[in-house]
């Protein structure tokens, strides 16, 4: 994410995108505009960055330190069930399911735990600073336009290994006998590691729902390995569709 300035020496943020054909129900317009592809910054990266850009004047290494160590208590806290917040956003413990009564005993399985994020009003009031520059029209080959995880009612966030899921997208059916196709979850920092969906449910162009695999990788892609065309010949080549966002395991 570079940073900009206008005429008026106001501070804005730039975000890349890219226009896909939309394909949405009741929303006007002939593209919808989409991220491109960015990096996802770790906690190392991000204190490097406050050196080299924000000017911070201490130690990178205790820098490094104490943010990690606010983080780990952070979560910690969060685990015993208190929101934490930073000013900037809330995260929060959330228990689904339903219980019968007080007898009643938790199940992670029926009443499963998850963490929601809130934006705050620090962060919203960001928003107005933000510059969105269109790169190009995408590649209209096939894309995946949102991953859900279906329990977790997250879009293009968080998901839960064993959790159904929903993508949905444009051209991304399963197409060929291929035992290479397939739904992958891939790890950003190690793809070698990339884990094949075994179960899938819905299979068309439009939508494909299956199981969450655990690539025991907290970031991870989505990739869609096919040879499907949009009609009824199948492709010579097998055609690779990468989600522009990452998703992350918890």
């Amino acid at each position: 994410m570079a940073i900009t300035t206008n005429e008026l020496g106001l501070i804005f943020h730039r975000i890349r995108a890219k226009l896909y054909p939309n394909h949405l129900q009741n929303v006007k317009g002939e593209y919808i505009a989409r991220t491109s592809n960015e990096d996802t910054l770790s906690i190392d990266e991000v204190c490097a960055i406050m050196k080299t850009r924000a000017g911070f004047t201490g130690k990178y290494e205790d820098l490094l330190v104490h943010v990690h160590q606010y983080i780990d208590e952070a979560a910690y806290q969060l685990c015993d069930g208190y929101a934490v917040t930073n000013g900037y956003y809330t995260v929060y413990p959330n228990i689904g399911g339903s219980f019968s009564g007080l007898n009643e005993t938790h199940d992670h399985k029926k009443h499963p735990i998850s963490f929601r994020f809130r934006v705050r009003a620090k962060l919203k009031n960001l928003i107005k600073n933000i510059q969105v520059n269109i790169d190009s029209i995408a590649d209209t080959g096939g894309f995946i336009d949102t991953f859900t995880d279906q329990e977790e009612d997250s879009v293009n966030g968080v998901y839960v290994p064993g959790n159904m899921f929903a993508i949905h997208g444009s051209k991304i059916k399963i197409a060929g006998d291929d035992p290479s196709l397939g739904v992958y979850f891939v790890p950003v920092n190690d793809p070698s590691k990339a884990v094949k969906v075994s179960r899938i449910g819905k299979n068309n162009p439009t939508e494909i729902t299956g199981i969450a695999p655990n690539t025991e990788h907290q970031d991870n892609r989505i990739e869609i390995r096919t040879r499907f065309s949009g009609n009824d010949r199948l492709l010579k080549e097998v055609r690779t569709i990468r989600s522009a966002f990452v998703i992350e395991a918890c």
